[in-house]
């Protein structure tokens, strides 16, 4: 039996948060800390996954994204976009820079600056890889390798309205706060399925950015990551 849809993830109850976990030291959230961070050989173990992955046409498709922090003078930001409704994946959902690997793709970094440039304008010369996260399977068949870089202002972003509806940063000290990483839980006749959220807000009274799924997993993993 198929996993039904999940079309209001954010009315969804939410079952566990990580309060509990660890908060990372400051000096892993900047610049010098991050940079050391990737060239450590770390033991770690990313978070389960509890869905079940849609494998078309046999293995599932490759891809990367591009989790860019943005050096800005109250802290590094996360660089995110709203994609457009209209699209047949993630439609509406919050997602990084990113898409499918094409052959002329010399390795999953250049996959990630290939599309963060065409969705959202991003040149590669403001862009400092630091390095990969382990791959991400998602549930609608990619195979998904995040590429972590700082992003050096200033630059100017342009989107592609037929894939992007809205680019926003939020600050990474937010995402990587365990205490706002919420477990919500999609109960059906016949199972359930878990996934991680981390809705946030810009400002008082603004309704927040619901940052769930594919998106919020692999920030989980980047938060293992940096934890380890």
């Amino acid at each position: 039996m198929s996993t039904p849809r999940i079309l209001e993830p954010q009315i969804l109850p939410i079952e566990s948060t990580g309060a509990d976990l660890p908060r990372l030291r400051d000096e892993l959230l900047r610049p010098a800390g991050l940079r050391a961070r990737f060239k450590q050989t770390l033991d770690w173990t990313p978070d389960a996954r509890d869905d079940r992955i849609k494998a078309l046409g046999g293995d599932p498709r490759v891809a990367s994204v591009l989790i860019a922090l943005v050096l800005r003078e109250t802290g590094l930001t996360v660089l995110l976009t709203q994609r457009a409704d209209h699209l047949s994946d993630h439609a509406g959902q919050i997602s990084f820079p990113g898409g499918r690997r094409e052959p002329e793709d010399l390795d999953a970094a250049a996959t990630a600056l290939r599309e963060a440039q065409e969705e959202v304008g991003l040149a590669a010369k403001h862009v400092e890889v630091l390095g990969e996260l382990p791959e991400y399977l998602t549930g609608t068949g990619f195979r998904v390798t995040p590429v972590v870089a700082l992003v050096h202002p200033p630059f100017e972003l342009h989107a592609d309205t037929l894939e992007v509806a809205d680019i926003f940063e939020v600050p990474l000290a937010f995402l990587m706060n365990p205490a706002n990483h919420q477990v919500r839980v999609f109960r059906w006749e016949g199972g359930e399925r878990r996934f991680f959220a981390m809705p946030f807000s810009p400002a008082e009274n603004v309704a927040p950015y619901f940052i769930w799924g594919a998106t919020a997993g692999m920030l989980r993993n980047f938060y293992r990551f940096l934890a380890a």
